[in-house]
C-alpha cells in the first residue's frame, strides 16, 4: 500500500496534507514505507484524527 493510499483510506486529502504541512508529511511519508500500516495508524492513531480534520478528504 501506498501513502497516498492511505490517506484516501483514513480520508485525508494527501494533496492539501502535503501543501500544507510539507515536513509531517516527508516525516510520515518516510516512517511509513519502514511500517506495516496497521503499526502506523497505532503509532500516530490521536494525530492521524487531528490531520484529519485539517485536510478532510471532500467525497465525490
Amino acid at each position: 500500500m501506498e501513502f497516498e493510499e492511505y490517506l484516501k483510506s483514513k480520508k485525508i486529502d494527501a494533496g492539501a496534507f502535503k501543501k500544507g504541512d510539507v515536513l509531517r508529511y516527508q516525516e510520515w511519508n518516510g516512517l511509513f514505507e519502514t511500517m506495516h500500516p496497521e503499526s502506523f495508524t497505532a503509532h500516530k492513531k490521536f494525530l492521524i484524527n487531528e490531520i484529519r480534520r485539517r485536510y478532510l478528504l471532500k467525497e465525490d
